[in-house]
């Protein structure tokens, strides 16, 4: 089962007195929100009756709301737990190749290595980095004997990360913010091609705590594809490649359902009656 989705005038009109009433304008239409993708969809959902049940504080005196619907809401996320548990693939966060440190501060996750006189730092974070899913999109074929829930793509957290890059005794650090390319995602068929790219290249200050948006950033958008192609060669040759690629992909999953299935469990403590 995949994870628990994250969803979510009145015209009058008037008559002078004395005067022919003149007949009321046709109301403007409403403006439809726009519809918002489907990123995760719902595992365990069902309609309740208790959800539709009075609400208010409830006969024990303790003033707090204890209604049906909480209780069905709470069961709903037992449900959900356990099954988010259950394809859990990494009980404990995968480690990096390549002799890279992991820090990690709630969403927010560091790579740190050194190399040759370099200190090299990957930060990432997996807040908004599962890519969402389009209607129309193609589904995969249920396998004989397995029913279509159960054969749901998995989902997948592909983040913008920054590598960071400071000389021993520099004063500069040049910093690269890279991403993954939708249409690079996945594939598979050209072995050489990079599965993630260099989107913004600038220099900063390494005694400023906050980077600056007043230094000069270069945008690859209408880089020099000689340049360009000796930047990635400069991530390579210090160990961020489609090898340290593939394998934030697996981390920055594994972090990241980790912190949904906390985030279930924190909501279920929030709504649970006391």
């Amino acid at each position: 089962m995949l994870p628990l989705l994250r969803r979510v005038p009145r015209a009058l009109g008037s008559a002078v007195s004395g005067l022919r009433a003149a007949p009321a304008p046709l109301p403007r239409p409403l403006l439809q929100p726009a519809p918002r993708p489907c990123v995760r969809p719902f595992g365990l959902l069902r309609v309740r009756a208790g959800l539709l049940r009075s609400r208010g504080p409830c006969s024990c005196g303790c003033g707090a709301l204890h209604t049906q619907g909480d209780k069905a809401f709470v069961d709903f996320l037992n449900d959900e737990i356990k099954e988010e548990r259950k394809i859990q693939k990494h009980k404990s966060l995968p480690k990096m190749s390549g002799g890279w440190e992991l820090e990690v501060n709630g969403t927010e996750a560091k790579l740190v290595r050194k190399v040759a006189g370099e200190k090299v730092t990957v930060t990432f974070n997996i807040n908004n980095s599962i890519p969402p899913t389009f209607e129309g999109e193609e589904e995969p074929t249920p396998a004989q004997g397995q029913k279509a829930e159960e054969q749901e793509p998995e989902l997948t957290s592909t983040p913008n990360f920054v590598v960071e890059v400071i000389k021993d005794g520099g004063q500069k650090a040049l910093v690269l913010d890279c991403h993954y390319p939708e249409d690079e995602v996945g594939q598979e068929e050209e072995e050489e091609s990079d599965i993630f790219s260099i989107r913004e290249v600038s220099f900063q200050s390494v005694s400023e705590s906050e980077w600056k948006d007043t230094n000069y950033t270069l945008n690859t958008d209408s880089l020099d594809w000689a340049l360009y192609d000796h930047l990635m060669d400069f991530l390579a040759d210090r160990g961020v490649d489609n090898t340290f690629a593939d394998e934030l992909v697996e981390l920055s999953t594994a972090l990241e359902h980790q912190e949904y299935i906390a985030f279930l469990e924190d909501l279920k403590g929030f709504v649970k009656t006391q």
